[in-house]
């Protein structure tokens, strides 16, 4: 009876770390955390539900309460399961050009689901920065009208402590502290930063790479083409508020094709389906081949599951 949970949440992380043999890489070894093994299919999961009881502990919220959160989808799916099981209303701001899988799945859970029309000229399926900051607005609208309490990933601490003190010591425990490199995919950053910080106090030897759309290399310092892509959930050329250089040992830029041919490849010849950012993540890992010694282990994370995406390019 030891390995029943109490409920839902206690099936969030302790994800699999699993090594992909197909890739087309000749000196390192890939290793990848498969984050859709967390009841809402995503890495979003574990701060969601850390962000809701630090709020708890504060005694900021409590049942009964109304929660609001902007997202690109994940991170409000892991608040819906949350609320769900606390007994909270949970209100979802996401853009209308999400995928739809993840505006279905929110309302599935019991969210309500604030759908924000993207901007005149901008694409369907390509979340640019206009349509992120129009969602950041109604949300704060929504925010003040109906009282409610914003965890607020964009500036909450808990985004990258919850990775440090999580995310960070499972990839230690379970590569037993043998990998040279860690990469990571730039939406809000905590997912980089709290992981970075583990691996760095664990030992700083270890290479941390950010990884961003080669459109819009906005933390590289590179010029900023467009912030219209395909690789969801990131990409915004956006600074996040804590965001630390010091943990940085260089960045890696993808194109959406080369994310989009990585996750098709992961799918048929891994038997791994995931998302935009998940073949981002692993096609920079791949770039890191000519540049780390041989037999270089290098980690990364598959934030969410490619079941979101079939309404999208990413499958046809």
């Amino acid at each position: 009876m030891s390995d029943i949970k109490e409920n839902v949440l206690n099936a969030i992380g302790n994800t699999p770390l699993v090594k992909l043999n197909k890739i087309n890489v000749k000196n390192i070894e890939i290793y990848v955390k498969l984050e859709y093994y967390s009841p809402g299919m995503s890495i979003k999961d574990r701060i969601a539900l850390g962000m809701i009881e630090d709020a708890e502990r504060k005694g900021l919220i409590e049942p009964g309460d109304t929660i609001i959160g902007k997202t690109s989808g994940n991170t409000g799916i892991g608040l819906a399961i949350a609320c769900a099981v606390k007994g909270y209303r949970f209100v979802a701001v996401m853009s209308a050009g999400n995928s739809a899988e993840r505006q279905k799945i929110l309302r599935a859970l019991g969210a309500e689901v604030v759908l924000v029309p993207q901007q005149p000229g901008e694409e369907p399926g390509r979340i640019s920065r206009k349509d992120n900051d129009a969602v950041e607005k109604k949300t704060q609208e929504l925010t003040e009208k109906l009282n409610a309490y914003r965890p607020n990933q964009y500036i909450n601490s808990m985004n990258w402590k919850v990775h440090q003190h999580t995310t960070g010591q499972e990839i230690i425990r379970q590569t037993s502290g043998r990998l040279d490199a860690f990469v990571a995919y730039i939406g809000t950053g905590g997912t980089f930063v709290g992981i970075a910080r583990a691996l760095k106090s664990f030992n700083n030897d270890i290479k941390c790479y950010p990884v961003e759309p080669d459109v819009a290399a906005f933390l590289a310092g590179k010029k900023v083409i467009t912030t219209q892509h395909l690789i969801q959930g990131g990409g915004h050329a956006v600074k996040p508020p804590f965001w630390d250089e010091s943990i940085v040992d260089g960045y890696i830029q993808v194109s959406e094709d080369e994310a989009i041919k990585t996750a098709r490849a992961l799918a048929k010849n891994e038997g791994i389906l995931t998302g935009f950012s998940g073949g981002a993540n692993v096609a920079a890992a791949a770039k890191l081949d000519d540049s780390l010694r041989p037999g270089s282990i290098v980690v990364t994370v598959l934030p969410d599951t490619g079941l979101k995406y079939l309404s999208t390019v990413l499958y046809e």
